[in-house]
């Protein structure tokens, strides 16, 4: 569910296929706007087949410290999911905990926004929304949501997505705003 939210805010007309071109698209566009895309998962077992994080077993994580390390002007994560039992940040938050780093917390709703110093640089976390259809329960309980869906029947969840998503990589993007204030909450 990633790319047809990122499709929507960026306008993209992005091919959904298994062709060579789309693929260039993406790469494209992710160039274009000096973005990097990885999962935090290398690997993991699962009895059962399906995307539900909870499922995931004897996971080892991507190195993220390296990609840091490679990439000097890289200052923001940005994570497709919370900090559930093997989501995203819950798993990155074991791998500072590893190092001896404590993430401090700059905004603790969603997007929650959090930070860290690691090699003389401050890098802020971003835990966003899951792309995936298992958020929408979660999403649908949201009094942001609820109140949307009031106003407007036809009110979905992607909308909600597109709405929090544009705020981070579109309107908030440059920490030149409330959500990468340096004080932590």
């Amino acid at each position: 569910m990633l790319w047809p939210v990122l499709e929507r805010i960026y306008d993209l007309n992005l091919l959904y296929d298994n062709s060579r071109e789309a693929v260039k698209q993406r790469k494209e566009f992710l160039q274009k706007e000096q973005l990097g895309i990885c999962d935090i998962v290398e690997s993991c077992e699962r009895e059962k087949v399906d995307a539900s994080d909870l499922g995931m077993q004897q996971i080892v994580t991507r190195d993220l410290f390296e990609q840091i390390s490679l990439y000097p002007s890289l200052d923001t994560l940005l994570f497709m999911g919370g900090n559930s039992k093997n989501g995203p940040e819950y798993l990155f938050r074991r791998e500072l905990k590893k190092r001896g780093l404590s993430p401090l917390c700059y905004r603790d709703r969603v997007p929650r926004v959090h930070g860290f110093r690691y090699m003389e640089r401050e890098i802020m976390t971003v835990s966003l929304t899951s792309p995936s259809n298992a958020a929408n329960r979660a999403i649908g309980s949201t009094e942001l949501y609820k109140r949307r869906k009031r106003e407007n029947p036809d009110y979905s969840t992607l909308e909600y997505r597109m709405e929090q998503y544009k705020q981070i990589f579109i309107e908030e993007r440059y920490r030149d705003n409330g959500y990468y204030s340096t004080t932590p909450s």
